[in-house]
C-alpha cells in the first residue's frame, strides 16, 4: 500500500461501507472493495496504534520536575 494518510484512508473506507451498504453492486464488486476496506481497516489500526504509543504525559514529580511518562488507557474509576 503506498504512502496513505491515515485521513485519506478513512474517508476510502466511509466511501466503501456507503458502496456496501446500497446493495447496487455485484457480489464480485462486493467482495473486491470489502477486501480493499479490510486492507484499509489493518492500515489505519497500525497507525493509530502507532500514535498511541507516541503520546505522552508529563508528570510532575515529588521535586517538582516535569518527566514524560508513557500515557495509558485504563478502566480507571476515581473514589
Amino acid at each position: 500500500m503506498s504512502e496513505k494518510r491515515f485521513e485519506e484512508a478513512m474517508e476510502r473506507l466511509e466511501e466503501i461501507v456507503q458502496g456496501l451498504e446500497s446493495g447496487d453492486l455485484s457480489l464480485e464488486e462486493s467482495l473486491k472493495i470489502f477486501e480493499e476496506g479490510m486492507k484499509l481497516i489493518k492500515f489505519c489500526s497500525k497507525k493509530l496504534e502507532e500514535a498511541e504509543q507516541k503520546v505522552t504525559m508529563l508528570v510532575k514529580d515529588s521535586e517538582g520536575k516535569y518527566q514524560q511518562q508513557p500515557f495509558e488507557v485504563g478502566d480507571d474509576k476515581e473514589d
